[in-house]
């Protein structure tokens, strides 16, 4: 007998005791669902019920890659998606051929006939930044060969004449070189190695990152980025044992050097109550910087329980500014005009003023919430920050509050029209996440995120190289102004901080126009 019959021999051997095994596991399986009780379709047609299951599972992967248009995706389209991964790889948002936008009724951006030069732009470009960046060698495919080179990147950065103050007032008042930082992300949300790569990519780039209302930890302090703490309802970081507040904690924090402003979370616009995490998430490290007690499922509460009003709330802002001396401000969702006048007549009534107001849009994201929250709760942004910034122009408080805008803002167009319905500065969460690795597979609740973002799991976390992506981060942020100052050009103003309402237009279905002037008064009178 030759060496080759006997390798037949076995691979026929192999090949029968597969397809008994397969014959044996079908019979098992048939068996079963038709034991079963739970599912009818599995009762009935065992085997068309787990093919529908197999197409169910993988069906969201084959919308995204596959069968959904480019600019059709939610909560963000494929383009959105590669838009933010270009600039985080490859520093750049070049594109060729044509837009793929549906010129329908929306904002658009209103440029000038004489757009003017870069040299006439008050941009700050030094000191470089020091960076990597993605250089494609070969496409295939099934593959792409790349290789990353070291290279000193242009920051964007605002000049001193530019820059926004929070705080002027206060012994420790915050100045910002940067129209957009990270916003609130909690650690255990988010896990260790994203929370670091974030802060030292943002705090490479000179911008800030919003610690989210999970309390201040280690990773987020690992880059040197400045902090903006955040405090929810459910005090974490800023509690004692019982958990309420302790002003000894928070004085404590504010006297770290790198935390630089406070915020206040009512609410945000995936959700309009406190956090939630699922207790698989909550390592020990994370209930000691919480003070709660581990792997237990934490729900905060929906509001502070001693502040249902503008007075409370107002008076609080006032004593946190006073013991620490740092900026404070509030975080909230819109969808009543009265509440928001309300709001600006107490704070003139009682002459109290946040530093900063920040206003989440509905479409906003969130690591875990109830569906009904998520898609039912709040205007959207670009309904509700003209609300905001215009019925503090109706008082004539706007000019002592500066604002900031969050949801869905991943790209430069989308924040100038935010810089010119009236904010000042802007914050991004999604699209961080995208840079550090996120690829929208949507289990951030379930702690099972495949590229080690979304999850506290070591094993899922170490897919996530900290020392690669920071640079994406980087990269991401620094060309996002480099965009801002683009537009800038395009409408003619020196720095994208003078980007207003003149700069912005709708365009209706009809094909008529509206003024953001009279859009902004069509709000206020009829919300």
């Amino acid at each position: 007998m030759t060496i080759l019959t006997i390798l037949q021999f076995i691979v026929n051997v192999i090949i029968v005791v597969c397809l008994i095994s397969v014959l044996v596991l079908g019979a098992v399986l048939l068996i079963k669902d038709k034991r079963q009780k739970q599912h009818s379709v599995l009762r009935n047609y065992p085997l068309l019920a787990r093919i529908r299951y197999f197409g169910e599972k993988i069906g969201p992967e084959l919308r995204q890659y596959l069968f959904l248009a480019d600019t059709k995706g939610k909560p963000f389209s494929r383009n959105d998606y590669t838009n933010i991964v270009l600039a985080g790889k490859y520093n750049s948002r070049m594109t060729s051929f044509g837009t793929q936008k549906d010129y329908e009724d929306g904002f658009y951006i209103q440029n000038t006939m004489f757009p003017l030069q870069s040299k006439e732009l008050h941009i700050n470009q030094s000191p470089l930044i020091s960076s990597f960046i993605y250089t494609i060698d070969n496409e295939r495919l099934f593959n792409r060969d790349e290789h990353r080179t070291k290279t000193e990147i242009d920051p964007f950065y605002l000049t001193d004449e530019d820059a926004i103050i929070l705080g002027p007032e206060l012994e420790h008042p915050f100045k910002l070189k940067r129209l957009v930082g990270q916003s609130g992300m909690s650690y255990g949300a988010l896990g260790s190695h994203a929370i670091t790569a974030l802060s030292k990519g943002l705090g490479q780039a000179g911008t800030w990152m919003n610690t989210g209302e999970g309390g201040l930890s280690k990773h987020h302090l690992s880059g040197d980025a400045d902090i903006i703490f955040q405090i929810g309802p459910g005090l974490f970081g800023v509690r004692d044992k019982s958990g309420e507040f302790d002003m000894n904690a928070f004085q404590s924090l504010a006297n770290e050097d790198t935390v630089k402003a406070f915020e206040i979370k009512l609410a945000q616009g995936a959700k309009t109550r406190g956090g939630h995490m699922q207790g698989n998430k909550v390592t020990q490290e994370i209930a000691d910087i919480r003070n709660v007690e581990p792997w237990k499922t934490i729900n905060s509460p929906n509001r502070f329980e001693s502040i249902d009003n503008p007075t409370d709330l107002l008076d609080w802002v006032t004593q946190l500014q006073k013991v620490g001396q740092k900026p404070v401000g509030f975080k909230i969702v819109i969808s009543k005009v009265s509440e928001v006048e309300a709001l600006a007549q107490t704070m003139i009534e009682t002459n109290q003023f946040p530093n900063f107001i920040t206003i989440d849009g509905g479409e906003g994201g969130t690591g875990a919430t109830f569906q009904e929250l998520q898609d039912g709760i709040g205007l959207p942004l670009f309904t509700a920050l003209p609300i905001l910034t215009g019925v503090l122009e109706k008082y004539g408080i706007r000019n002592r509050i500066k604002v900031f805008a969050s949801g869905k803002l991943v790209t430069p167009d989308k924040i100038a029209i935010a810089l010119g319905l009236g904010a000042d500065l802007v914050n991004v969460a999604r699209g961080m996440m995208i840079s550090v690795g996120c690829i929208m597979s949507r289990q951030c609740h379930m702690n099972t995120c495949p590229v080690g973002v979304a999850t506290t799991d070591p094993k899922r976390e170490k897919g996530l190289i900290i020392d690669e992506k920071k640079y994406r981060v980087t990269n991401f942020v620094t060309s996002l102004h480099e965009g801002l100052f683009n537009i800038a050009a395009a409408v003619g103003v020196t720095s994208p901080t003078q980007i207003s309402k003149e700069h912005i237009i709708i365009k209706k279905k009809d094909g008529n126009i509206q003024s953001i002037h009279d859009y902004k008064l069509n709000l206020l009178n009829h919300n």
